[in-house]
C-alpha cells in the first residue's frame, strides 16, 4: 500500500503502544500491593481482596462515567492539582491517551494482582530470611530471592492484561480522541456502522493472531523457567 494509505500499520502499533503502557502501570502498581496482600494475615488479606474485586462488580460503563467526571476540566483531580499548585491551570485529561490508560489502569488492575497474588502466596518468606541471615542485604534479598520465584506470576498477570487490552472497546470510545481509538474501534464501526464484514473479520484475525502468538510465547517461556528450575 502507498504510505498515506497504511492506517492500520499505525492503528495496530497504538493499540500494542496503549496496552504496553496500561500492563507496565498495572504491573508497577500491582506488584507491590499484591505482596503486601501476601504478607497479611489471611483474615485481612480476604478482606481486602474483597476491595480489589470490587470493580467485577462494577459495570463498565459506570466506571467510565465515573472516570469523564473525575478527569474533566473542573472535575476533582484537576481542582486537587491546582489547590496543591501542582499545576496553574486545569489539565487536559479527557479525551486523549492519559485519560485513556487512567481508566484501563484502573478497570484491568485487578487482573494483574490476582495471579501475583496466588502465586506470592506459594513462596516461602524463610528463602529471603535466609539469604539475609547469611549477609545479603535485604533489598539484594528480595530481588535475587524472591522477584524470581514470582515471575510465573508476572508473565500470567501482564499476558491476562494485555491480551484484554488490545481488546478494549469501550473506554477508548468514550474517553479518547480520534487519534487514540484503537482497533477494536474500527471492528465495531465496520461491524455496525458500515457493515463491511470482510474488513471487520480482517481486522479481528490480527487480534486472535497477536493473542495466539502472545500465548504461544508465554508457555514457550513458561516451560523453559520450568525445566530450569
Amino acid at each position: 500500500m502507498e504510505p498515506d494509505q497504511r492506517v492500520y500499520g499505525r492503528i495496530l502499533i497504538r493499540t500494542f503502544e496503549i496496552s504496553a503502557v496500561v500492563t507496565f502501570l498495572c504491573l508497577l502498581l500491582g506488584y507491590p500491593l499484591a505482596y503486601w496482600l501476601s504478607m497479611l494475615p489471611a483474615r485481612k488479606a480476604d478482606v481486602l481482596l474483597i476491595l480489589v474485586l470490587v470493580p467485577f462488580w462494577t459495570s463498565i460503563l459506570v466506571r467510565v462515567a465515573a472516570w469523564i467526571v473525575l478527569l474533566q476540566r473542573e472535575g476533582l483531580v484537576n481542582k486537587t492539582l491546582m489547590t496543591l499548585s501542582l499545576v496553574s491551570e486545569p489539565v487536559p485529561l479527557l479525551f486523549n491517551r492519559v485519560g485513556v490508560i487512567i481508566s484501563m489502569v484502573h478497570i484491568l488492575l485487578p487482573f494483574m494482582i490476582l495471579p501475583l497474588y496466588s502465586v506470592m502466596k506459594s513462596v516461602p518468606s524463610a528463602y529471603v530470611r535466609a539469604a539475609v541471615s547469611m549477609g545479603s542485604s535485604p533489598l539484594a534479598a528480595f530481588f535475587r530471592i524472591y522477584v524470581p520465584q514470582t515471575y510465573p506470576g508476572i508473565g500470567a498477570g501482564a499476558l491476562l492484561t494485555f491480551i484484554l487490552c488490545i481488546g478494549y472497546y469501550v473506554t477508548p470510545a468514550l474517553l479518547g480522541g480520534v487519534n487514540v481509538q484503537m482497533v477494536s474501534y474500527y471492528i465495531a464501526r465496520y461491524t455496525n456502522m458500515e457493515v463491511n464484514f470482510g474488513m471487520a473479520c480482517a481486522l479481528g484475525g490480527m487480534l486472535l493472531a497477536t493473542t495466539l502468538a502472545l500465548y504461544a510465547l508465554y508457555r514457550r517461556f513458561a516451560k523453559k523457567e520450568f525445566s530450569l528450575r
